[in-house]
């Protein structure tokens, strides 16, 4: 049997979807869930080969609950989304199905799946590409010591370079994320986030103060009373965007 979950805030789309599975005896399904912290719960326990996950959900999107699971499924998105923003998808995910699902589009979706399978998980360029959504700019979801956590991104200090990952800095602690800074770099508002270093990022909101450290090398002063180093193009963007 080959296993899967339904993942989607609209019973009548799981409905739907259940309907469809009728024709494919060899499909289990082992969940249903109404949003994504009860997917991530379901696939962490029952470990499916593949999900079915609407995008827009209460609570957290369906990308945000994939950039948390750490074996992740291969996926049928089943969502509202227009096509263009899903097309750049279509190619590290199983497929897409556009709401109301058609039969005939499903069973082109079901054919796609055992190659997809034998290829293994869902890959972190989808992500990548999903997370450049403007919906998904405004927030960071991360998992900290097996709990969930939502970043709003004005409560974020700096951003550090930190091996595969980068420290979030924020008024609560630190947390990591498996995101690079060039990700943080091309998301974030630049209105309000600036690269003054390869290694960190910074809220404008927090800077106090910009000195001269020695010929050439600047550092910045934020609210936190934290000290950054600031590079010679850092420091470049950082008088324009303070209008200095």
């Amino acid at each position: 049997m080959i296993r899967t979950i339904l993942i989607d805030d609209e019973a009548l789309a799981r409905d739907v979807v259940k309907h469809y599975l009728q024709s494919y005896p060899e499909i289990e399904i082992v969940a249903e869930c109404t949003d994504g912290f009860e997917g991530l719960k379901a696939i962490t326990q029952h470990k499916p080969d593949f999900i079915f996950l609407d995008i827009q959900m209460p609570k957290i999107s369906g990308f945000e609950m994939l950039e948390l699971v750490e074996n992740r499924p291969a996926v049928i998105f089943t969502t509202a989304f227009d096509e263009y923003a899903i097309k750049a998808f279509e190619v590290n995910a199983v497929d897409y199905l556009l709401k109301p699902i058609e039969k005939n589009r499903f069973d082109q979706a079901m054919q796609k799946l055992p190659s997809k399978l034998a290829k293994g998980e869902t890959s972190n360029e989808l992500l990548e590409t999903a997370s450049l959504s403007p919906a998904q700019n405004n927030r960071i979801v991360v998992k900290t010591a097996g709990v969930i956590k939502i970043i709003a991104v004005s409560e974020l200090n700096y951003i550090e370079a930190d091996d595969d990952y980068v420290k979030l800095n924020t008024t609560e602690g630190n947390f990591h994320k498996n995101k690079t800074m060039s990700f943080f770099e091309q998301t974030l508002d630049p209105a309000q986030f600036i690269r003054i270093h390869r290694s960190y990022i910074i809220n404008l909101a927090q800077v106090t103060k910009i000195e001269l450290k020695e010929k050439d090398s600047y550092v910045v002063l934020l609210k936190s009373n934290i000290w950054l180093p600031v590079s010679k193009t850092g420091y470049v963007k950082l008088k324009l965007a303070l209008g200095l």
